[in-house]
């Protein structure tokens, strides 16, 4: 399995940004992507996740009700459509992938970065 993720830019607090993971090879139902964000001087956390089959999207806190995951299948690729962007979400942003049935996440895109400037 392979990623890409991108979209990431440079965008004033407020404005709205589409990161997109491009994925390649396995992409069965019940394997998920999820969105992590890593700022300056910062560990790495989670923010999003979604199964292929879309049967559930789960979001942390801190992004809840401004973000939003979507999915195309047939172009094995996951959207983290970003809302009413603050400053406190800059960061570069990977996606990885959880196999199904596997104990984490397996493999992970390279990180596209998004700056949000106040």
């Amino acid at each position: 399995v392979q990623l890409q993720a991108y979209g990431g830019g440079l965008v004033q607090a407020g404005d709205s940004l589409r990161l997109s993971c491009a994925a390649s090879g396995r992409t069965f139902s019940n394997d998920a992507v999820g969105w992590f964000r890593q700022a300056p001087g910062k560990e790495r956390e989670f923010v999003a996740a979604i199964t292929w089959s879309g049967g559930g999207a789960y979001y942390a806190d801190s992004v809840k009700g401004r973000f939003t995951l979507s999915r195309d299948n047939a172009k094995k690729t996951v959207y983290l459509q970003m809302d009413s962007l603050k400053p406190e979400d800059t960061a570069l942003y990977y996606c990885g992938t959880w196999l199904a049935g596997s104990a984490g996440y397996d493999y992970w895109g390279q990180g596209t970065l998004v700056t949000v400037s106040s």
